[in-house]
């Protein structure tokens, strides 16, 4: 079993058009909280990532941002943050999250966001990345590629027991479980 002390967040620098993001957004910020997880993000304060800082925060809760410079020079990092860490450009964000979580959720965002926990996941079947990786699967918002995965194993691109590595839900009781049980996946073998 895993211990977990803190977790990477990959959202959406924008709300969506659904208010359920948000709300979804709120209750992870909570439950962050009260099950005393420090939250790991990318130190935006726009978004769903500025409501997940700003509620978390709001909360009491432990934040640590990492912000590309770019982005921190534009302006995007949320104002009330004091623990963050401005690195060099993106690639350098993502292996900085990593190194300082101990688990992956992805909430609804865009490419940025896929790219970002796709990497993650990626990087657990190679052996570099012992995190478990998570879509929360705010209002089906993941279904599409949580059925593209499964096609991946139909396919013969992902081995069973990998895809069983990666995990879809709505439910943050089933988040948690999920990740006290997490077992790395299988290295593939050449």
């Amino acid at each position: 079993m895993k211990q977990i002390e803190s977790v990477a967040v990959y959202c959406g620098a924008s709300n969506g058009n659904k208010i359920s993001y948000q709300t979804a957004t709120k209750e992870l910020a909570q439950w962050l909280v009260q099950n005393h997880l420090a939250l790991i993000y990318g130190g935006g304060g726009f978004g769903l990532m500025g409501i997940l800082g700003s509620t978390v925060l709001a909360l009491s809760g432990q934040v640590h941002g990492v912000i590309p410079q770019e982005l921190y020079d534009r302006g995007a990092a949320l104002p009330q943050l004091k623990n963050l860490t401005v690195v060099a450009d993106m690639s350098t964000r993502k292996k900085t999250m990593l190194a300082k979580a101990d688990a992956c959720i992805a909430l609804p965002g865009g490419p940025g966001t896929l790219e970002e926990i796709a990497e993650a996941f990626s990087w657990a079947l190679l052996g570099d990345n012992a995190n478990p990786c998570i879509f929360y699967n705010v209002d089906g918002y993941f279904d599409s590629l949580e059925k593209f995965f499964d096609e991946m194993v139909e396919a013969g691109f992902l081995s069973k027991n990998n895809r069983a590595a990666l995990f879809f839900s709505d439910s943050l009781t089933e988040i948690g479980d999920f990740m006290k049980a997490y077992q790395t996946p299988e290295v593939r073998k050449y």
